[in-house]
């Protein structure tokens, strides 16, 4: 009869870091990839992710001088660091002759000072971006924080019915669109696309810093059970038949490991810690499952034998086999 005495249980054990870093874009601009994958979510080495845009302030006013707004201090998500923009003013750009219609995007640009750039006027105002009457790209690596849009060519001061500041819209802010954290692939995943408002049709940019996991055996491993969707059925009874259903419940992990003396075996000092976990089979190839869980451990001080640990995998979702 076969046995799996072959067979090998690995935990993370320890952590490459990663620095803060551009993350490259999908061309549906939702998926924001690094450059090593999965990513640790251990205390201590989870990634931060910084998504270009504002974190708070940038409200942007009327100005006592023509063509012109003012704008409150703000902090800003810029190229991977928190930025201290101080408050300012930014000159509008109106429309010439008939082509009275113009927008004006105020940003912030990637040195972390306030810049307008100005649309092209048009007769009629159009939400194409980069188009005819419609709002400009801004630079990548710029940030969007409003919009002004002028339908006459004669200076005046600026109304607050000409300022726009609708967030995803006229305002590109670091919590928009939300994202998710794929940690098994390594990425970002935006709940929607980010708007591609930048030169060449492109999104922000989004950066971010993480670590990936360094794997060592559990020692003296056995009885491994990955976590495991199961699934029961329930059922009604009606007039003539039954009405049935399905229900998919989600059940941690757990295998046993032999330690040397139950107190200061290295393994012990990662309990109740998220962590990557790999089994394999047949530890001479490279098919393994990959998990990912909270990891619970209760000890058994034996007379007989020496100190175990029965151990729990607490995922959120079940494991991916490779081959």
């Amino acid at each position: 009869m076969a046995t799996n005495e072959n067979a090998r249980l690995q935990y993370e054990a320890g952590q490459t870091s990663y620095p803060m870093s551009e993350l490259t874009a999908a061309s549906d601009a939702i998926n924001f990839a690094g450059a090593a994958a999965p990513w640790s979510d251990r205390s201590g080495y989870a990634p931060v992710v910084r998504a270009n845009g504002v974190l708070t302030g940038g409200a942007v006013t009327t100005h006592a001088s023509n063509n012109t707004v003012a704008v409150a201090a703000l902090t800003v998500n810029l190229n991977g660091a928190v930025v201290s923009v101080g408050a300012g003013t930014l000159a509008a750009t109106r429309g010439v002759s008939s082509n009275t219609h113009c927008i004006t995007s105020l940003t912030v640009d990637n040195t972390g000072a306030l810049a307008a750039v100005a649309g092209t006027a048009s007769t009629a105002f159009s939400e194409t971006r980069g188009g005819a009457g419609g709002p400009p790209f801004i630079p990548v690596g710029s940030i969007e924080i409003g919009q002004v849009r002028f339908t006459s060519t004669t200076a005046a001061v600026v109304s607050e019915t000409e300022i726009f500041t609708v967030p995803g819209t006229h305002v590109e802010r670091a919590d928009t669109p939300l994202f998710d954290i794929d940690y098994r692939m390594g990425k970002v995943v935006m709940y929607s696309a980010a708007p591609k408002i930048h030169t060449g049709s492109v999104p922000k940019k989004v950066f971010a810093s993480y670590a990936t996991p360094v794997f060592a055996d559990v020692p003296l491993a056995s009885e491994f059970v990955p976590p495991t969707n199961t699934y029961s059925v329930s059922s009604t009874q009606v007039y003539g038949g039954t009405i049935g259903s399905t229900s998919r419940t989600l059940q941690q992990g757990s295998f046993n490991a032999f330690l040397n003396d139950g107190l200061t075996d290295p393994f012990l000092s990662v309990e109740g810690e998220r962590l990557w976990f790999k089994f394999f089979q047949d530890r001479a190839k490279s098919a393994n499952e990959l998990m990912q869980g909270k990891l619970g451990i209760a000890r058994t001080f034996s007379v007989a034998s020496r100190p175990q640990a029965a151990c729990v995998i607490a995922a959120d979702q079940v494991g991916v086999r490779s081959s």
